[in-house]
Parts: C-alpha cells; structure tokens; sequence
C-alpha cells in the first residue's frame, strides 16, 4: 500500500520511548494508538523514521496510514515529509494530532492551514513540507498551573483525575479523525465544536 493517494496519513505527535509515552505531550501519538486499535492494525518500524499502521476505516472505506515519527517532538517534520514521499500523498490528505496548550483539557477542535501556534512539532512540519495546509486535530490539554513552565508542563503524565477522563477524550479525537475522512473537516468542525465556538 505505498500509494494513499486516495487515502489519508494521520500522523500523531510525541517524542520517542517509554520515557515520554504517558506524558501530554504524546497526546497526539495515544489518539493514533486508539485509531490503530480500532483498525485492528499494529504498528511496524518503517524506513521513514517512523512507526506505521496501516488499514482501512471499514470494508471498503478509506485506506488509511497511520505514523508516529520515531524522532522527537521538534524534529517531526524530517519524518513526516519521508512519510509523504513514500506514500505518494499531498498535505490535503494529511491530518496532524497534536496536544494543544491553548484548548481546556478534554476539548478538541479541528483546523486546517495557519501558524504553528506556538507549537514547535507542527513548525517543523510546516517547515519540512513548505505549506500549512493540512488538518490538525488540536486535543486540549489545558494551561499549566501557577507559574510552571509550559516546556516543562506538556513533559508530565495527566494528573489522577484527568486520567479518568484520558479515555474519552482519545476517543473523542480519534472520532474526530475518522469524522475528518469521511465527512471533511467543515461537518468534521460543526460536530465537534462547542456552540460556544
């Protein structure tokens, strides 16, 4: 399957190992672990310096690949255009999941285009691709308490109560992927945004 022209790249951020794996900044890759165990599918060591499953979203439905890149958080886009090399994709078939400070916890919201947001995994992309273009599926992890570094925050595990909501808020992200595929991101938007959007 080295050509998803007519299908999607999702890749999910984060940085690498055991070490980060609980931590809110790889938010983005525990939604695609989500996607990929609806999918049935298991991840492999790809040449891309990435991790890849891939799959369909139903018989017949959308082939989809998802991609954790094995590099660390700011370095993504090295991986991420490998990825869209190999698999022959453009950027308006490519959906990025990432945490988002600036998005209350257990809120998600969808965008496609525009700056980085102070988000140095989706600058390296934008940068590594030469266009903004492609969908982000933001999922909030909220602002750090008192004065603690936001650098420092996004690096810690989700507190006792938050890990209770984790689970439906992948969910609700990895839903909003699949909303993403097979409706497109304005009906993807109107389903997933609070009225008070």
């Amino acid at each position: 399957m080295a050509d998803v022209a007519d299908g999607w790249l999702v890749v999910g951020l984060g940085n690498p190992g055991p070490g980060y794996a609980a931590h809110r900044h790889n938010v983005g890759q525990m939604v695609i672990g989500t996607l990929a165990e609806r999918l049935g599918a298991r991840f492999k060591v790809h040449k891309t310096r990435s991790s890849v499953a891939e799959g369909r979203l139903a018989p017949g439905g959308a082939r989809v690949v998802l991609a954790a890149p094995s590099s660390f958080m700011n370095n993504s886009g090295g991986p991420v255009a490998a990825l869209v090399k190999f698999y022959k994709t453009s950027p308006d078939r490519i959906i990025v999941v990432h945490d988002e400070l600036d998005i209350p916890f257990d809120e998600v919201r969808l965008k496609t285009g525009g700056g980085p947001g102070g988000h140095n995994g989706v600058k390296d992309i934008i940068a590594a691709l030469g266009t903004p273009d492609f969908v982000r599926v933001r999922v909030g992890i909220g602002r750090p308490p008192g004065r603690q570094d936001p650098a420092d925050f996004v690096l810690t595990a989700f507190s006792t109560a938050e890990k209770k909501v984790l689970p439906n808020l992948l969910s609700d992200a990895a839903d909003a992927v699949e909303d993403v595929i097979r409706d497109g991101l304005v009906a993807a938007q109107q389903r997933h945004h609070s009225p008070k959007d």
